[in-house]
C-alpha cells in the first residue's frame, strides 16, 4: 500500500469530515433521532401555507403534521408493514442467501483468484468501475453484489478493501446515469419527462432512449475520472486504515490447485447451462418473462425477478463447486452457508428497521417535496441564461437528492415544473432530463438517506470495525464533487459541440 500523504489540505479536510461524521450516534440510533427531528419539523412547518402546487395532486403543497393522534396511530399500526416492505431489506437478504452459499463453499474466492491471476493490477480499478456501471441494468444487483465484491477483489490484490468498496459504490451509485446498456430507468424517466412536457405541448412525444448517446459517452468519463480520483486521492488516504474486522485477514493470491480448477470449471459449466435454459425461455416473443413483448420494460417479470435470479445463479455454482471440491458434504452444509450469510447481516437488519421507519415518515411528512418544489421555484424566479439554467438544474437536483433518494420520485416532483419552464426558454425536455440525471447521480454516494447507504457502512465494518457514516461520506466525497463538477462541464461541452443526446433527441425547443 502507498504511503499516506500528510501535508495535503484535502486529506486533512476529509479526515475532519470523517471525525465529525463518526461522532454522530450509531447509524441505527441516528435514523431514530432523525425520525424524531422529522416529527418535530412536520409539526412546525404544517402551521404554514405554501403557494406551491404539488404536481402529484394539482393542489397546493402541504406539510403533514405527524404528531397528531391520527398520524401517530397510523405510524404505530404500520411499523411491521413498513419494515417488512422496506425495499432494500428483501433485496439484500434474498440475494445474500445465494451469495452466502457461493462464498461458504469457496466458489467466489476461487473465481476471484482465477480472475485476478489473469488481470493486470494496473487495470483493476477501471475494470471494477466498468462492471459496477454495467450492473445498473440489473436494477439493484450492484448494491448487493458488486460493492461487497469490490472489497474482496481489492483485498485479494493486496490493496485496501475499503478502497475497493468505494470504487464499486462510485460506479454503482455515483455513476448511476452512466451506462451504455439501456435499462428500466430510461423509459421511467422519459415517461415522467414526457408528461411534464405535455403540460405545455400536448402533442409532444419523447423517445425512451433520448439520453442514450450521452449516458454511453458518460460511461467512459466516469470510469476515467473515478480511476483518477481513486489513485490520487482515495487510495492514498485509505492506506492508513487498520483492518480489524471479521474479514480483516486476506488469503494469499495463489494459483488454483487441480481440484479447485476442476470444481471451478464444473460450477461455471452449471452457470452456462442455466444461462442457456434462461435464454431459451426468454427469447420467444411470447415469453412469460416479457411484458408486451419487452424484456427490459419496468414492469416486466424479468426485471422483477432480477434478485431471485441472482440468488439462483450463485446458489447453483456454489453447490456444484462445494460438492466437486469437497468443501461441503451434504445439504446441511448448504443450509449452514445460508445461515452464516444471515448472521453477517444481523446488524444491517437492525439498521434497516430504523431506516425504514425514518424514510417512510419523511415521505409522509412532505418535507422532501417542499424542499424540491422550493428549489425549482427559485430556479424559475431567477430567470438565468440557458447554460446557467441547465447548470442550476444539475445543482438543484444534486441538493434535493440529499433529501429524496428515489430517482423517479424526485423527477415526478421536479419534471412538471422544470421541463415546461425550460421549454419556454427554448431548452428541450431531452436536455433538461440529461441535466437532471447528472445531478441525481453525483450526490447519491454522500447521502445517508439513500436506502442502500447503511448497507455500504455494514460492508465496510466487516473490514474496519470503527467505520461509521463519517468514514463512508469522507471516502466518497471526492467522487461526488469530482463527478458533479466534471460531469456537468462534460454535459455543457457536449451541448456546445452539438453531439446527439440520444434517439430522436434535440437540445432546443421546438427541436
Amino acid at each position: 500500500m502507498s504511503e499516506r500523504p500528510t501535508s495535503s489540505v484535502l486529506i486533512r479536510l476529509l479526515d475532519a469530515i470523517e471525525r465529525l461524521g463518526n461522532r454522530l450516534p450509531d447509524p441505527a440510533l441516528l435514523f431514530f433521532v432523525l425520525l424524531l427531528v422529522v416529527w418535530g419539523c412536520s409539526a412546525l412547518f404544517a402551521q404554514f401555507a405554501y403557494d406551491l402546487v404539488d404536481p402529484r395532486s394539482g393542489a397546493a403543497i402541504e406539510v403533514n403534521n405527524l404528531l397528531t393522534g391520527a398520524a401517530l396511530t397510523e405510524f404505530f399500526s404500520g411499523i411491521v408493514g413498513t419494515f417488512v416492505n422496506f425495499h432494500p431489506l428483501g433485496v439484500v437478504l434474498v440475494a445474500m442467501l445465494g451469495i452466502g452459499v457461493a462464498d461458504y463453499t469457496g466458489f467466489i474466492k476461487a473465481g476471484l483468484r482465477a480472475l485476478l491471476n489473469a488481470t493486470s493490477p494496473k487495470v483493476l480499478t477501471p475494470m471494477l468501475l466498468l462492471i459496477a456501471i454495467i450492473s445498473h441494468s440489473a436494477v439493484d444487483a450492484g448494491y448487493v453484489l458488486v460493492i461487497p465484491l469490490g472489497g474482496v477483489i481489492f483485498q485479494a490484490a493486496g490493496r485496501h478493501p475499503l478502497t475497493g468498496i468505494g470504487v464499486a459504490f462510485a460506479g454503482v451509485s455515483g455513476g448511476f446515469s452512466a451506462n451504455f446498456l439501456p435499462s428500466a430507468l430510461d423509459p421511467m424517466l422519459q415517461g415522467i419527462s414526457q408528461a411534464g412536457a405535455q403540460l405545455l405541448d400536448p402533442g409532444i412525444t419523447l423517445n425512451p432512449l433520448n439520453n442514450w448517446f450521452f449516458t454511453s459517452a458518460s460511461t467512459l468519463l466516469v470510469v476515467l475520472l473515478g480511476w483518477y480520483i481513486t489513485e490520487k486521492i482515495v487510495e492514498p488516504r485509505m492506506a492508513h486504515e487498520a483492518l480489524d474486522g471479521d474479514l480483516a485477514s486476506s488469503e494469499a493470491l495463489e494459483a488454483l490447485s487441480g481440484a479447485e480448477r476442476k470444481a471451478l470449471r464444473r460450477s461455471l459449466a452449471a452457470v452456462g447451462a442455466g444461462v442457456v435454459v434462461f435464454a431459451a425461455t426468454a427469447y420467444p416473443e411470447g415469453s412469460p418473462w416479457r411484458l408486451d413483448g419487452e424484456l427490459a420494460a419496468a414492469g416486466a417479470p424479468l426485471m422483477r425477478s432480477i434478485v431471485p435470479l441472482i440468488f439462483l445463479f450463485f446458489l447453483l455454482p456454489g453447490v456444484v463447486y462445494g460438492y466437486v471440491a469437497g468443501t461441503v458434504k451434504g445439504h446441511r452444509d448448504i443450509i449452514e452457508g445460508m445461515s452464516a450469510a444471515m448472521n453477517g447481516m444481523s446488524y444491517y437488519i437492525v439498521m434497516a428497521f430504523f431506516a425504514s421507519l425514518f424514510i417512510a415518515e419523511f415521505g409522509r411528512s412532505n418535507l422532501g417535496a417542499l424542499v424540491a418544489l422550493q428549489g425549482a421555484a427559485w430556479l424559475q424566479a431567477v430567470a438565468m441564461p440557458a447554460a446557467v439554467t441547465v447548470l442550476g438544474v444539475v445543482l438543484i437536483t444534486g441538493t434535493v437528492n440529499l433529501f429524496v433518494g428515489s430517482a423517479s420520485a424526485k423527477w415526478a416532483l421536479l419534471a412538471p415544473i422544470l421541463v415546461p419552464m425550460l421549454m419556454a426558454l427554448g431548452i428541450s425536455p431531452d436536455l433538461t432530463q440529461a441535466a437532471y440525471r447528472v445531478g441525481d447521480s453525483s450526490t447519491n454516494i454522500i447521502t445517508p438517506l439513500m436506502p442502500y447507504f447503511p448497507l455500504v457502512v455494514v460492508f465496510c465494518q466487516r473490514y474496519v470495525t470503527r467505520t461509521g457514516i463519517g468514514t463512508v461520506v469522507a471516502m466518497m466525497l471526492p467522487y461526488a464533487v469530482g463527478f458533479l463538477v466534471v460531469w456537468t462541464a462534460f454535459l455543457l461541452a457536449y451541448w456546445w459541440l452539438g453531439l446527439p443526446l440520444g434517439l430522436q433527441a434535440s437540445y432546443g425547443y421546438p427541436g
